[in-house]
């Protein structure tokens, strides 16, 4: 039987989905399993490990059931998933407690003092991610303090990606992104000893797996793996990088001739631009970001930011429960109708909003585990439509801070992500960035670019470059220009939003202090 198609995993934070492609990027099929986790008191987020398995190879089994053959047409399987967090196994493999995910927000306290130590600037340099709440190092700062016996226990460290693919293949792997943005040094691809000991983590070391390139090497579906999923015992799996990588790779970003950005507007907001380089990264004075490595040579730079759709879902949900205590049920689908005429009739500056909604604060490109959202410039001409649209504003002048952060700002921006398909939203962001926008037309870029990590793995391309060519840029859609009147708004408008931002700093601490009495 010819082997014709290519296998993505997706595991994502609210759904898990398996993907099949052919072999020139089409996608075929798809079935998806909805997540769950648990959100603690100590504003801990953990979500059941050995479910997660469960389900990721329940979704393998059915998208077996959608396409014919689908075990002997396989050439490869790849997986990636939700990034950050901390999922702990023993020496037997078994899971240690259940996995903390990357909204879990119970160490701010340990991100302030790493943030603050003497070592920052080295963790920083090597690494070229900067330190937040939700990161492995973050969490296992916490457990060394507070719940040794976990570690104790521990055998292996993974992320959640790195979790399934040792329930596929029995090897206990991390990836070029994830395992060096905790622990590595960027310019080799490898964990560095110089940052576990400026994190205080040297004693930890141990529970480190081998970081592996799933570029280069994959291993076997193990037979009880097989049984479990439906697919071919020994059939290549690669460990593809973290998900927003992927994103990045099926959305467009790996392109050395433009040398775009990416923006991925979903619950959160991602910001990239391509680095041809180690060299060309730009670091900042702030200390944040990422900079995660794609298959070969190039980099991507990110800010990240802690909530972006889900500032959107906020300001609607207010408009449903009001109308709900007037006995009209509307539900987000229904509110979403026709807004985008709504909002760019409504007036640009007559509101300012920092979309900082998050209960986990803000990470990019700043980190503060205390940031929050607010509205400032009202008065009493301030009317809902233009609090909705100083909503969507605030988001696009959030990705023009990230952006900044990161150097000059890229010439071709592509988009992807749910809010992707709003007329306004690409306008908006258009014009706030003063850059052209590219949608791609790939629908799930994730399992995409997790198997155009396993193509180049397979030979079918030479690298992530020819792959891109091939995959992605015949996807790339009509650019979306700025509009120069809205363009010189923005530029006013950032200007104001960028010194009300540091000047609300000192307040989100006082507020922090003030809900910790009042709890």
């Amino acid at each position: 039987m010819k082997q014709d198609i290519l296998i993505g995993v997706d595991a994502g934070t609210s759904v898990i989905k398996a993907v099949a492609f052919d072999l020139t990027g089409r996608q075929i099929a798809m079935a998806s399993r909805r997540n769950s986790y648990n959100t603690l008191p100590n504003g801990g987020v953990e979500q059941d490990m050995r479910r997660t398995w469960v389900d990721t190879a329940a979704v393998l089994r059915a998208l077996g059931d959608q396409v014919e053959g689908l075990s002997g047409r396989t050439l490869a399987l790849s997986v990636t998933g939700q990034g950050d967090g901390c999922w702990l196994i023993d020496a037997a493999g078994a899971p240690v407690h259940d996995g903390w995910l990357w909204l879990d927000a119970r160490a701010a306290e340990e991100a302030r003092d790493i943030a603050a130590s003497d070592g920052i600037d080295t963790i920083y340099r090597t690494t070229g991610a900067g330190v937040n709440v939700c990161q492995m190092r973050t969490h296992l700062t916490w457990m060394k303090r507070h719940q040794p016996e976990l570690l104790e226990k521990t055998a292996t460290a993974l992320h959640c990606k790195d979790w399934l693919y040792f329930n596929l293949t029995g090897e206990r792997a991390s990836d070029p992104t994830e395992g060096v943005f905790t622990f590595g040094d960027y310019r080799t691809r490898d964990y560095s000893d110089a940052v576990l000991a400026a994190l205080d983590l040297a004693d930890l070391r141990r529970l480190l797996p081998p970081i592996v390139d799933g570029a280069v090497t994959a291993h076997p579906l193990t037979a009880a793996a097989a049984e479990a999923t439906g697919l071919a015992a020994g059939l290549p799996v690669t460990l593809a990088y973290v998900d927003i990588m992927c994103s990045a790779m099926g959305a467009g970003l790996h392109d050395d001739a433009v040398c775009p950005g990416l923006t991925v507007l979903g619950s959160t907001g991602m910001h990239m631009r391509f680095v041809p380089s180690a060299e060309a990264v730009v670091l900042n004075d702030d200390r944040c970001g990422y900079t995660m490595a794609f298959p070969g040579g190039a980099y991507a730079q990110m800010q990240t930011n802690m909530a972006a759709t889900l500032n959107i879902d906020w300001v609607l949900g207010l408009a449903r429960d009001v109308l709900a205590a007037e006995g009209v049920a509307r539900d987000l689908g229904d509110l979403l109708k026709g807004l985008d005429d709504r909002v760019m009739a409504a007036r640009p500056g007559a509101a300012l909003y920092h979309p900082y909604i998050s209960s986990a604060g803000e990470r990019g490109p700043f980190a503060e585990p205390a940031a929050r959202a607010s509205f400032t410039g009202l008065d009493q001409t301030t009317g809902w439509f233009d609090m909705i649209r100083a909503v969507y504003d605030g988001l696009a002048l959030a990705a023009r801070d990230c952006y900044t952060a990161m150097g000059p700002m890229p010439g071709e921006i592509r988009l992807t992500g749910g809010a992707a398909r709003s007329a306004s939203l690409k306008s908006i962001f258009a014009s706030a960035l003063n850059t052209p926008l590219r949608t791609v037309a790939q629908e799930e870029a994730g399992a995409a670019g997790a198997v155009m990590i396993a193509a180049v793995q397979q030979g079918l391309y030479p690298d992530m470059a020819a792959c891109s060519k091939a995959w992605v840029t015949p996807l790339l859609q009509q650019a979306e220009d700025p509009d120069p009147q809205m363009t010189a708004t923005y530029d006013a408008l950032y200007e104001a939003y960028a010194a009300t931002r540091r000047a609300l700093a000192p307040a989100w601490t006082t507020m922090s202090s003030a809900r910790g009495a009042l709890a």
